[in-house]
């Protein structure tokens, strides 16, 4: 297969040849086919979420296991009620609050969503992105749109199109090319099937924001506890995700401690012929030793951080690094979320000092 790859801006998402291209792109996704594009937080891989066929293509093109459930992408909020058996005042309350945007909830599904789309489960996960070349895509491919993010499962999610190339390239009809995206990580999933309301998966929207709309809103035991005795909730965090080629270390402790240890074990792996690198942080970058050393922003941009981790991550496997130590972050607020992606990547490899 031939896939075709476009560029569309988001800030001229109106003109006549932008427009042209998404009518294109949402036949495709209308035809059964997959087209990858871009969204406020990662490039997602998209299939008619209605077309059981087509979320079975998503799942072969990305390798991904097959109860790790799709969420659907729709583009305006009274689409909600044909795919969703009840939607809850809750629902409506951190719509009204949180979307357009990274805001993933779970509801209960209407018959009208494949089983294949929820991996088996009688709930569907549903989110209304921000970005205006995702929704006018969804608009154009009829409003549903299954996408998990565009990449082989288990590596970094693509937060630029040459990512999604990479790993997509020859297996999908279509890639968007519409830059690199702005939050860089995926967004929050809450379970609104349960009380209180449960987070599954962390991200720009935090649990302070949704506690503030909601009231008490708990975060599932497994986001950043891997030991925890707990199974996970939700099928996809069985799985080992976001994870570079090589082996990665969290280093966490007293800042002084932490640099100190991470260039002794960067000597160490270098003396047994290993390539390293390290994830750091502006205040501390100078100190580090390794042969790639990466900045990931300051820790008093959080935002930041979020935004360049996958890319990190993606170009170690780019430059063949083989050992990786980075430091940890905060856990609080959208630090969660960051240390969430981290740990996981880690397969929660995680040192304490």
């Amino acid at each position: 297969m031939e896939t075709k790859i476009v560029e569309i801006e988001e800030s001229k998402v109106k003109e006549k040849a932008a427009e042209a291209l998404l009518k294109e792109a949402g036949a495709v996704l209308k035809e059964g086919g997959l087209v990858a594009f871009p969204t406020e937080t990662v490039y997602g891989l998209g299939g008619d979420a209605l077309n059981k066929e087509s979320s079975c293509k998503i799942y072969a093109a990305k390798g991904r296991p097959s109860d790790n459930p799709l969420i659907v992408h729709i583009c305006k909020w009274e689409d909600i009620y044909p795919i969703v058996s009840e939607v809850s005042e809750e629902a409506k309350k951190i719509a009204e609050a949180f979307w357009p945007g990274p805001l993933t909830m779970i509801l209960p599904k209407s018959d009208l969503v494949p089983y294949e789309t929820t991996g088996g489960l009688d709930t569907v996960a549903v989110r209304m992105p921000s970005h205006k070349v995702a929704q006018k895509l969804i608009e154009y491919a009829g409003g549903y749109v299954a996408a998990p993010s565009a990449n082989t499962s288990g590596k970094p999610s693509p937060t630029q199109a040459r990512y999604v190339a990479e790993d997509m390239d020859g297996k999908i009809e279509m890639i968007i090319d519409g830059g690199e995206v702005g939050i860089g990580l995926e967004s929050t999933i809450i379970d609104l099937t349960v009380k209180p309301p449960q987070i599954l998966r962390p991200g720009f929207i935090t649990q302070e924001m949704l506690s503030e709309v909601l009231g008490d809103v708990e975060a599932d035991v497994t986001i950043l506890n891997g030991d925890s005795g707990q199974a996970p909730k939700a099928p996809g965090m069985k799985y080992r995700h976001y994870a570079p080629k090589g082996d990665l270390t969290i280093v966490t402790g007293p800042q002084d401690k932490v640099v100190e240890y991470i260039n002794s074990e960067v000597s160490k792996a270098m003396l047994a012929g290993e390539k390293t690198g390290v994830i750091g942080t502006e205040e501390v970058l100078d100190k580090y030793h390794a042969q790639v050393v990466k900045s990931v922003g300051s820790r008093d941009d959080e935002l930041s951080i979020g935004r360049h981790l996958y890319t990190i991550l993606r170009e170690f496997d780019d430059e063949d690094v083989t050992r990786i130590f980075s430091e940890s972050f905060e856990t609080e607020g959208f630090g969660q979320a960051i240390m969430n992606r981290l740990l996981k990547a880690a397969g929660h490899k995680v040192v304490r000092l």
